[in-house]
């Protein structure tokens, strides 16, 4: 099962995602599924139709978590050492954008970076949940960008600014509930070429385990989202790329770059 939040012009509405690629119908729904059964509402539109704009799939109702360094490899190609405990930063929900949604770079950086990252939806009110009850608080998975401004993660003393500024958190194209997740091929593309392909069983602390560990910090609301890390290759982007970013068994997510005068 697929849910997307779509709009042909009008207010967002949710539904389903159905049938097979280049034929997909979007079955509209009642609601928000995060809090209401998922009950289609019999309306029916074409997803490859003119007025259709697919939107990010949730906008976190109180916070993005983000975790870095949870890839060995990733770690080393950045010169860190690996952490001991997840290491948690915080992403503010004006940082989301939707598929095909421009990255706007902004004036007050010069190297900015894709991190292409496994993305995990909470269903559920979540507070000190133990690692085997954790999945069970998911609404869903899906892709995110984690757009980082990398000269300025190196030169303040905390990530708000790199990781935070406005359309710094594409995510998309959809929602998957009940997948598995622990062994999905995560990778990143730039105008066509592969910079990142890596997998979620690479991951150092695995979705349950971050789950569970950010849960101890924070009460997680639905709707919340959580970083999972991201693999090696990591690299800059530039005004007129266009960044894919594709997880197995999920979708592509892809953005355009634009640097404003």
């Amino acid at each position: 099962m697929r849910i997307a939040r779509f709009t042909t012009g009008d207010d967002p509405r949710y539904a389903l995602v159905e049938g097979d690629p280049g034929s997909e119908q979007l079955v509209v729904l009642t609601g928000d599924p995060i809090y209401t059964p998922v009950q289609p509402t019999g309306e029916q539109v074409p997803l490859d139709d003119d007025r259709v704009r697919l939107l990010a799939p949730v906008i976190p109702r109180s916070k993005i978590i983000g975790v870095g360094r949870n890839y060995a490899a990733h770690a080393a190609e950045m010169g860190n050492d690996l952490p001991v405990a997840p290491l948690l930063f915080l992403k503010p929900n004006t940082s989301v954008i939707g598929p095909d949604d421009p990255i706007v770079l902004p004036p007050w950086t010069e190297h900015v970076d894709h991190e292409a990252e496994l993305a995990v939806v909470i269903g559920k009110v979540t507070k000190d949940v133990a690692p085997e009850h954790a999945l069970g608080q998911v609404f869903g998975f899906t892709v995110a960008n984690d757009v980082t401004a990398r000269d300025i993660q190196r030169t303040d003393d905390q990530w708000a600014r790199a990781k935070g500024f406005d359309t710094s958190c594409p995510i998309g194209p959809w929602v998957v509930p009940g997948l598995d997740v622990d062994d999905l091929a995560v990778r990143a593309r730039v105008n066509g070429e592969v910079r990142q392909d890596g997998r979620t069983s690479q991951l150092i602390f695995d979705v349950a385990y971050l789950i569970s560990y950010i849960s101890e910090v924070f009460t997680l609301l639905p709707g919340d989202v959580i970083l999972t890390g991201t693999p090696a290759g990591v690299g800059p982007i530039v005004d007129r790329d266009i960044v894919e970013c594709e997880i197995e068994d999920i979708g592509t997510l892809r953005n355009p770059v634009l640097r404003r005068s």
